[in-house]
Parts: C-alpha cells; structure tokens; sequence
C-alpha cells in the first residue's frame, strides 16, 4: 500500500493524504521519497493549480519515524537524499494548502510550514519538540516558525519542546484558519476551490513574489512586485479577468 496516496477530489485540486496510520504518519525515508513523488507529479501536471495536504483526525504527521530515526549518523543526513523532501515542496510554484488534524509535531509541524495556507482543527497540537530527542527542528522549523509567529514565542516553543493548540496556533499568527476538527478538510478543499478558480499565472506569480520578498529588502520587494505586475498584463487571463468584469460575467481562466 503506498506510503502517500494522490487524489483529485474536483478539478484542479489535488489531494495529497499522508497514509501511515500505523505511526500517526511519522516520516521514514520511504514516506519522504513518496511525499517528494506525489508533490512532482502535482507540480507536472498542468491541470492541477491547488494542492492540499493533509493526514487524517489523528495525526497530521507526528513527525520523523524514530525507530529509523536513531540509527542515522552526520553522513546520512549530510549526504542522502533525505532532504530532496522538503526542496520539493519548498519549490513548489503552486499554492498549497495544509489541513491539519491531531499531532503535527517536528517534520509534520514543517511540513504544515512549508504551505501557504494552513487550516488547522481545534484539537490540533503543532509543535518543534525536537529537542526532546537531542536535536533540533532539521526542516526548516527554526526559520519558517520565526518569521511565522517571532523570536520570543518561536524561541519557547523550540527550546521548551512545548505544542500548542489549533487556537492557539491561530492566535499566534501560525496558521490561517483554525475549525472544527471535523471540518478542517472541507475547508480546506473549500479555500482551494476558490483558488483553483483563479488564473494561475497570477496565483503563481503572487506565491513567488510574496516568498521571495520575505528574505529581501523592501526595496527589493516592490520591485518584484511591479515587474510582475506589469508582465501579467501580457496574459489571456488579464485580458478575460478585465473583460468578464466589464460584461458582468464570471471569468474562465486557461492560465495563458
């Protein structure tokens, strides 16, 4: 049975559900080979324009598979190919969406970072606990929780090993939406329908821009900004979007 399964419950969403119930969906180096599979397929393929991620009600992904884990040594980490995982999903130029139930601690906590949009349930627990087993969040977690929620509450939740809440995520900045725990994947599909229903080009462009821009200065946002504002006026979509307004019609969008 496959590690991660693909699905494409409406056009132009696909769904990609962790499946290791067995282990609350911890992470091996199978699992992360087939997450990085199913995210390159999304991405290749041209009728997908959302992705949404998501585990089950109660386990997002606990984390990394400690059993495999513990016999890991500094060259397996620095020279395997266990990191392809999160350069996928990082590189990833279509919007993603997280739906997040149960525990989403240390690689499923960055996971969960690594998406644009994050709806969370109220009995969800994210954390960085890693350093509760000697290390430390190896994902990203450090960066992507920083400039998520700030030093001080990112700096408590790392060094204490402590998880909060769906609430308290959403009070903390970290995620987009918190609901309830039964309804976290519906809304998340939700949220992705509306996007799919948007040109790509732009939703593309608007990921691209607001990442890039979080790493330089203002200056240097804006210009990215303005350029790719001023290249989306050379698309079809631009030209329907101004069009179909002006009509009083709904767009069709071909992401041309």
């Amino acid at each position: 049975m496959s590690l991660v399964l693909l699905e494409h419950p409406e056009d132009g969403i696909a769904l990609i559900r962790m499946n290791r119930p067995e282990v609350m969906n911890a992470l091996n180096n199978a699992t992360r080979q087939e997450l990085a599979a199913r995210f390159e397929e999304s991405i290749a393929d041209d009728s997908v324009r959302v992705i949404v991620v998501t585990g089950n009600q109660k386990a997002f992904v606990a984390g990394a598979d400690l059993k495999e884990f513990a016999d890991l040594t500094t060259s397996d980490w620095a020279f395997g190919d266990s990191r392809r995982m999160w350069k996928v999903v990082a590189g990833c130029p279509k919007p993603i969406v997280a739906a997040v139930n149960g525990f989403a601690l240390g690689g499923g906590c960055e996971l969960a970072l690594h998406c644009d949009i994050i709806v969370a349930g109220q009995g969800a627990k994210m954390g960085l606990p890693e350093i509760g087993v000697g290390v430390l969040p190896g994902g990203g977690g450090t960066q992507r929780l920083t400039r998520a929620v700030g030093k001080y509450k990112a700096l408590k939740m790392m060094l204490t090993a402590e998880w909060v809440s769906g609430q308290e995520a959403h009070d903390m900045g970290m995620v987009s939406e918190v609901v309830a725990d039964e309804e976290v994947l519906e809304r998340a599909i939700a949220i992705a329908r509306k996007v799919a229903r948007m040109p790509p080009l732009g939703a593309k462009l608007i990921k691209e821009v607001t990442l890039a821009g979080m790493d330089a200065a203002l200056e240097t946002g804006l210009i990215l900004e303005r350029k790719a504002f001023e290249v989306l006026f050379s698309t079809e979509d631009q030209k329907e979007g101004a069009a179909a307004f002006i009509e009083k019609r709904k767009p069709e969008f071909k992401g041309r």
